[in-house]
């Protein structure tokens, strides 16, 4: 009979979905009772512990609903290594105040000068944030886009994508992304990725006039990072090679 009010208590937070209070309500109320803390200091602590643990698992189901190909943080990022890339701006964005704008980002530059690490930690920023994010390199949306069309379920992938926070378009080359770029016009951000230059983008959507639109749309609210410099991943091997050379 003693057990009753412990396993009613279980039962009730269960059903609350209050995890963190069960798992630790005993434990603290040994520990408030030891520092002499009244129920109110006790409940408010306990309050607290729910609340933080709640938000580290709505950033994972963010971060998780997001598909990133790998989690990466600004803070791991090598500035010094890129100098043409505005560190001030870049940590600027980072706060999210562009998405609240509708702003957009156009991350240019040569294969390997961490474009990609850019976006990941924004949208990993961004996630932290409470906003809904989704990374995707554009060869895959176009083949998402593709595949929606031929099962009918095109209106719908089209209304995910404008409904998401801030849509990451990673390694925009040579596929048209003409839609899904007019569709999110003022109604939320992208981030873009590309290794070409904006004078060579008529090579990606075909026709001049339709690149100028398309341009228009973006640059309209946008933030540039210039990210020119040696490839990190050409880097490496070059310090590979000098550290083991072949015998």
């Amino acid at each position: 009979m003693t057990d009753t009010p412990q396993v009613l208590l279980a039962h009730h937070l269960k059903k609350l979905r209050l995890p963190t209070f069960l798992s630790e309500y005993a434990k603290l109320a040994q520990q408030c009772a030891a520092a002499n803390k009244d129920h109110v200091q006790y409940l408010m602590r306990l309050s607290e512990l729910e609340l933080i643990e709640r938000e580290r698992r709505m950033i994972e189901r963010r971060i998780k609903a997001a598909k990133f190909p790998a989690t990466k943080s600004l803070d791991s990022f090598d500035f010094k290594a890129i100098p043409s890339l505005n560190k001030v701006l870049t940590m600027q964005l980072a706060r999210g105040e562009f998405i609240d704008a509708r702003e957009n980002i156009i991350a240019l530059g040569p294969s390997g000068t961490g474009k990609t690490h850019i976006a990941l930690g924004l949208g990993l920023a961004a996630c932290q944030q409470g906003r809904k994010v989704r990374f995707i390199t554009a060869a895959a949306l176009v083949h998402e886009l593709i595949e929606a069309a031929d099962e009918r379920r095109l209106q719908r992938l089209q209304k995910q994508l404008v409904s998401q926070d801030l849509l990451i378009i990673d390694e925009l080359g040579f596929v048209p992304l003409s839609e899904v770029i007019s569709q999110r016009y003022e109604r939320g951000s992208i981030i873009i990725t590309s290794n070409l230059p904006f004078d060579e983008w008529t090579e990606i959507f075909g026709a001049e006039r339709l690149t100028g639109a398309i341009l228009d749309r973006l640059t309209h609210h946008v933030n540039i990072l210039e990210m020119n410099g040696e490839s990190f991943r050409l880097k490496q091997s070059r310090q590979a090679i000098q550290t083991n050379p072949a015998t």
